[in-house]
């Protein structure tokens, strides 16, 4: 009878460990582990101006009166998505590019800069402005460059970055990394560019995603961790979410069973 008993158990100790899921919360496995991964970066992007973004303009020359007439920004009109409580101070001052690819310069009037890169952009309005003053140095930089992450990561929510250059994994870090129930292997990101919208599925298990073209993210961004399917399902059939009590439960019940008949 005591071999019956403690053979039940044994048995429904390894059914249940059966039951738990395999993953793989390992990033980048199949890379060799005693040898250094090395590649050519061929996959940088060139962020392009977007309808939408907000850039930060300042233009210098040797006239400080002449540089006062491009400096003083534009404050977002009220209404638009930047000039909310929920965004920084500094969001609110710039030149917003119209629905039709558009910012209005102080002086210069309505320049099209949608489509351009950032150099490229320098580039026109330097020609422009150069009409008017002698020699100025223009600078650019995005105030909106952010993205979105949510899905199965710690501290899901839209991020806003000073840099042009954001990866995906800075992202993820940036929302706290991903959770133990996150699918590594099945990443989702969603992306806008040129009136198109894309999607593509990445696994962070494989060095694949090193050279991938979704690898550096781009402005307004959306990256998805999709969580395990089990995860879903006790998620969605509320008495699923009691299996680990019952599991518990019927443990301690043949754990006393055995302890009974081993008297």
């Amino acid at each position: 009878m005591r071999k019956l008993c403690t053979g039940i158990f044994l048995i429904f100790i390894i059914l249940i460990a059966a039951c738990r899921p395999t993953r793989n919360l390992v990033y980048f496995d199949d890379l060799a582990t005693k040898y250094d991964y090395k590649a050519p970066i061929q996959n940088i992007p060139s962020i392009q101006i977007k309808t939408g973004d907000l850039l930060d303009i300042t233009v210098s020359s040797v006239n400080p009166e002449s540089n006062a007439l491009f400096n003083n920004g534009i404050i977002v009109p009220p209404g638009t998505p930047y000039n909310t409580t929920a965004v920084t101070p500094q969001l609110t001052k710039g030149y917003l590019v119209d629905r039709d690819g558009f910012i209005n310069f102080p002086v210069v009037g309505k320049v099209e800069l949608a489509g351009l890169t950032r150099e490229q952009a320098i580039d026109k309005l330097t020609s422009q402005i150069r009409l008017v003053i002698k020699t100025p140095i223009v600078n650019l930089r995005f105030l909106n460059f952010r993205v979105t992450v949510i899905g199965e990561v710690k501290n899901p929510s839209t991020f806003t970055v000073e840099t042009e250059k954001l990866n995906v994994l800075e992202a993820l870090g940036l929302a706290g990394d991903l959770t133990e129930y996150a699918r590594r292997d099945n990443v989702l990101i969603i992306r806008e560019t040129n009136g198109e919208r894309l999607a593509t599925r990445f696994d962070l298990n494989s060095k694949d995603i090193l050279d991938s073209p979704f690898y550096y993210l781009q402005q307004n961004d959306i990256v998805y961790v999709e969580p395990y399917s089990h995860i879903k399902i006790a998620q969605s059939e509320p008495g699923n979410r009691y299996i680990p009590i019952w599991a518990a439960a019927i443990s301690a019940f043949a754990f006393s069973l055995i302890t009974f008949f081993n008297r």
